[in-house]
């Protein structure tokens, strides 16, 4: 009787070195997508401060100062102050990157889980409050909010991944354009542009659901955090491979 060999032809699958950074990169779309959703949500409804664009939150303390306008001042200054708090923590749950790392490592998922329960207590507090909320519980909200996105933007840097981030985006949009003016090729581009459009589109519905749907706010935020979690939690261990040009 003639011995099979075993086939060892290489096979393409999804969970392949190619499939695992593309999933990841999808994942980071969707917390991007969730970023921008948290940001117009905050700034429309919670007081007229960002959840995670702390750079804009620190240009509204310094005008607050300018202006003179202590209102601003505290909702600026406590989101600022919840982002750091939600970094911190967020940082000791997923820890740094290190050699050997997957390619979706499980502090990653456990952190995410950790901004899961933070927006979980912004549900509670956001719909108990209805259908008004005064101006303590909208600073309180916004406070949770930006902790949140602070333990996410944790999480991330995990990745060890130069300029990959779902929060603070300057950075990606002139990698951008550089490359653009670079001429560099198409698939080193097309990670950034899912990215920032990911920003725009959540903005977009964020602000949609804030002026019109307001009590489904927190089910915005909700949603895509918890498809993120559900797909990373199935994601392989093996230490990951990186392929050239991958996202």
């Amino acid at each position: 009787m003639a011995r099979t060999e075993p086939d060892v032809r290489p096979r393409t699958t999804t969970n392949g070195p190619d499939g695992l950074l593309r999933r990841r990169h999808t994942l980071v779309v969707v917390l991007t997508f969730l970023t921008g959703c948290a940001d117009a949500v905050g700034f429309l409804a919670l007081g007229g401060a960002f959840s995670s664009v702390m750079t804009g939150n620190m240009v509204l303390l310094g005008m607050s100062a300018g202006r003179e306008n202590a209102e601003l001042a505290v909702t600026s200054g406590s989101a600022i102050v919840s982002f750091v708090v939600g970094v911190l923590a967020g940082a000791r749950v997923a820890g740094a990157a290190r050699p050997g790392d997957p390619v979706w490592p499980r502090p990653v998922t456990r952190a995410l889980l950790l901004e899961l329960g933070v927006f979980l207590v912004f549900l509670v507090v956001w719909e108990v409050n209805l259908p008004e909320h005064s101006d303590n519980v909208d600073l309180v909200l916004l406070m949770l909010s930006a902790a949140a996105l602070g333990v996410q933007s944790s999480a991330i840097q995990r990745f060890g991944v130069p300029g990959l981030s779902s929060t603070y985006l300057t950075g990606t949009l002139t990698s951008l354009i550089g490359g653009v003016a670079a001429r560099s090729p198409w698939h080193t581009l097309r990670p950034k542009i899912q990215i920032l459009l990911a920003l725009m589109t959540g903005a977009a519905v964020g602000a949609l659901v804030a002026v019109h749907l307001t009590g489904w706010a927190p089910v915005l935020l909700l949603v895509p955090l918890v498809s993120v979690i559900a797909v990373s939690a199935r994601m392989p261990q093996e230490p990951a491979v990186e392929a050239p040009g991958a996202p």
